[in-house]
């Protein structure tokens, strides 16, 4: 579950976009592209792994205007922008009030950061989203916010944790990053990150008391 080891001595905390504070759902995108007619949406574009269009969207090397037109090619598709932004936004959930109340509570402790491997079309929906349902903007959640097609970068590449620790003079070891993709966990380890792997339905909400980290941490390697 984490690779934390002795003290704590977390001042940092690198969260997780999707899957973590806003929930997501592959499988409601999927049935959403299945109901277009593409019953191999999954094999384009699943958790672990996306072909290289999505992979080029996330890391805003393509516009969303290129994106639309590409989606239309390789899925011989004959649908609308406004229908493929629908469709494509199927993936997004609800951001759940305790995870935020969470964030609230806990950035006087600690400097919060987002990391997430997004692409423009999302962002622009779940951050108008959050502000319809909450009254105030996302980012103030946190002390900055990273977005793989705002920087070029995606997880797990190497150099994009390493422009967060850079940037925001981080150190490693008094740093923790919560995810919930395995792959993105270990590149994580790899630089000498704390790490927390959220899956099997667990929650952050279950790992502070208050707003402090709980102390009952176990090492699993």
């Amino acid at each position: 579950m984490t690779n934390l080891e002795g003290p704590i001595g977390i001042k940092n905390i690198i969260f997780d976009f999707g899957g973590v504070i806003l929930n997501i759902s592959h499988n409601m995108l999927e049935d959403a592209f299945r109901v277009l007619g593409l019953h191999n949406f999954d094999d384009l574009f699943n958790q672990a792994q996306q072909s290289e269009l999505f992979q080029k969207f996330e890391k805003g090397e393509i516009s969303p205007h290129e994106f639309r037109n590409e989606l239309r090619r390789i899925t011989n598709l004959k649908i609308s922008d406004e229908v493929i932004d629908e469709t494509w936004n199927q993936i997004i959930g609800d951001y759940p009030a305790e995870r935020i109340d969470l964030l609230k509570k806990i950035k006087g402790n600690y400097r919060l950061f987002l990391f997430s491997n997004t692409n423009q079309i999302h962002y622009d929906f779940y951050i108008e989203k959050f502000r319809k349902e909450f009254g105030f903007e996302f980012s103030t959640l946190f002390h900055n916010t990273y977005w793989s097609f705002k920087m070029g970068k995606r997880k797990p590449e190497t150099d994009s944790y390493l422009e967060i620790l850079t940037n925001e003079k981080l150190c490693a070891a008094e740093t923790l990053f919560i995810d919930d993709s395995k792959q993105n966990i270990n590149a994580a380890i790899a630089l000498g990150l704390k790490t927390l792997h959220l899956q099997n339905g667990m929650e952050i909400t279950d790992f502070f008391r208050g707003s402090s980290l709980l102390i009952e941490f176990t090492e699993n390697k």
